[in-house]
């Protein structure tokens, strides 16, 4: 089955609230606090979810226990008063709870904003295959990237309250690994997410006429082999339309990385584009999932660029 275009959200307004929540690991308070105080100076509301700055009282790599993480999630999405779901950060623990969520409950409250990457790679698919809704592969409110790194913060600021100001994104760092172009429906994420995913109950079994994009952190080039190999040998990229890859931080010497996705990426027969500048790099454009767009990856070396055909947000 082609992948379709998926509902979309609201675009915020000024006085937006927001709602905080760490559906995977533990946020450090600092961080937390000075993301918060960026996010008031944007002109919006943001309230920490009850168990947002909880430790797992065993599992320090957790924040807080997954009934209480879920329990977080599944309040802030189906409170009408909140507009948007901002993630603190990723790091593990998504796949721990992401079952525990009402998807019934959330399909019945409607498209929200939804923004995280990293671990929250698992709850941007669940959005998409469960509920039916598009969500943003975008900066978490205490990550240093977004707290420090200008392009970032304001790909998400635009994308958030004009949308239409942002329907084509890239770098001057992209190229093309294999030139062309192509038309799809926005996925994706940290590739190990997926390659993980793949085979859970509710798992994405087609991506005929997806444009995939990808990035990950601290895997080796022999790891994103391993990786990528496993989606290639279950068939998760059949029907693939195009590869956009974002940044592939503390994943050893790019020349190691650029040869690997080459080699398992460049006999597809699809457009192949690196560095559009998304995921654990230091800039962390904003990427609508499940919105239709054109990657055009120019032969002569020209700059790639990823168009959406609609607003991120309506």
């Amino acid at each position: 089955m082609t992948l379709e275009p998926l509902a979309r959200p609201a675009r915020l307004r000024p006085g937006a609230r927001v709602a905080v929540v760490s559906p995977s690991g533990p946020v450090p308070a600092d961080r937390l606090e000075r993301g918060l105080d960026l996010l008031r100076g944007w002109d919006l509301d943001p309230v920490v979810a009850p168990h947002a700055r909880d430790t797992h009282p065993r599992l320090g790599h957790l924040a807080g226990t997954d009934g209480h993480r879920a329990e977080d999630l599944q309040e802030a999405w189906c409170d009408p008063s909140v507009d948007a779901v901002l993630c603190a950060r990723g790091g593990y623990g998504a796949h721990r709870m992401v079952d525990l969520l009402d998807w019934t409950a959330i399909r019945a409250a409607g498209p929200k904003v939804f923004v995280g990457y990293s671990d929250i790679t698992v709850l941007h698919e669940a959005f998409a295959l469960r509920a039916g809704f598009s969500t943003l592969h975008g900066p978490m409110v205490g990550t240093e990237v977004f707290l420090k790194d200008a392009p970032t913060q304001q790909s998400l600021r635009t994308t958030l309250f004009e949308p239409e100001a942002v329907r084509a994104i890239g770098l001057d760092t992209a190229a093309a690994l294999v030139p062309g172009t192509a038309r799809g429906v926005t996925y994706g994420g940290c590739v190990s997410l997926l390659a993980a995913d793949a085979g859970t109950p509710g798992a994405r079994t087609s991506a005929e006429g997806g444009l995939l994009v990808i990035e990950d952190t601290g895997e080796e080039p022999y790891r994103l082999d391993g990786i990528l190999t496993r989606l290639l040998r279950i068939g998760a990229l059949d029907g693939v339309a195009a590869v956009v890859c974002g940044s592939w931080e503390g994943c050893g010497p790019y020349e190691g990385v650029r040869a690997v996705l080459a080699d398992r990426l460049g006999g597809l027969g699809i457009p192949v584009v690196e560095e559009l500048g998304f995921g654990h790099g230091p800039t962390a454009l904003t990427v609508p999932l499940g919105v239709p767009a054109v990657l055009d990856a120019p032969a002569d070396g020209g700059r790639p660029t990823l168009t959406f055909e609609v607003p991120a947000l309506v």
